[in-house]
C-alpha cells in the first residue's frame, strides 16, 4: 500500500476479532510513532503499551467513547513529557503527528485502530495518569486502540473545496452561501 493509499483509506475501526498483535508488530507502530516530525527534533515522547485486559476494560469508566477497547488487542498511549521540550507547548502536536504515524501504520499493516482523544479533556488525563500510575507532569494525548479488523468501512471523499483558501481569506462557507444567495 503507498502512503496516499494508505492515508485516502484509512478509517477509525472500533470493532476487532479475537487475536492478538504479534510484539513485531507492535515494536513496527511504536518505530512508526518515533518516526513522525518533531518541533527541533526534541521527540518529547513517552509510548504506552497496553494489552493487558482488566487495565483496557477500566478506561471506558472516564472516557465515554472507550467502548472498542473491550475487543482492542491493544492500546497504545501516547504520552508528551515536557521536561523533554525545548520548545515550550509543541509536545502535543509532536504526539498528535505520532499518533497519526501510528494509525497509517496499523492501517498499512492491515491492523484496525482508532484515535481516543485524551488531551485537553482533564476528566481523561487524569484517569490515565491514575490507571497508569503515570507522573503528574507527563501528558497524556491520545490512546490508540489496535487489532485485526471486523469491520470495512467504505472509502469516504472528505475534500472540501470550500474550505481551502489561496493566498489570504477568502471568506466562510457562511459568507459565501449569503453572496450566492444575494446574485440569485
Amino acid at each position: 500500500m503507498d502512503t496516499i493509499e494508505a492515508i485516502m483509506t484509512r478509517r477509525s475501526i472500533r470493532k476487532y476479532v479475537d487475536k492478538k498483535v504479534e510484539d513485531d508488530i507492535v515494536n513496527q507502530l511504536l518505530k512508526a510513532a518515533m518516526a513522525a516530525p518533531s518541533a527541533a527534533n526534541e521527540q518529547p515522547w513517552h509510548f504506552v503499551v497496553i494489552t493487558d485486559r482488566r487495565i483496557l476494560l477500566q478506561v471506558p469508566s472516564f472516557h465515554p467513547h472507550a467502548h472498542m477497547l473491550k475487543d482492542a488487542a491493544l492500546a497504545i498511549l501516547v504520552c508528551d513529557d515536557p521536561a523533554l521540550e525545548l520548545s515550550r507547548g509543541r509536545g502535543v502536536l509532536d504526539c498528535s503527528a505520532a499518533t497519526q504515524n501510528i494509525l497509517l501504520a496499523a492501517h498499512a499493516m492491515e491492523l484496525g485502530a482508532v484515535w481516543l482523544g485524551i488531551y485537553p479533556v482533564e476528566e481523561r488525563m487524569n484517569g490515565m495518569r491514575k490507571l497508569l500510575n503515570m507522573p503528574s507532569q507527563v501528558v497524556p494525548v491520545s490512546l490508540v486502540s489496535i487489532g485485526y479488523p471486523d469491520e470495512r468501512l467504505r472509502e469516504e471523499d472528505r475534500f472540501k473545496p470550500e474550505r481551502v483558501h489561496y493566498q489570504r481569506w477568502m471568506g466562510s462557507a457562511e459568507d459565501k452561501v449569503k453572496k450566492a444567495k444575494k446574485e440569485k
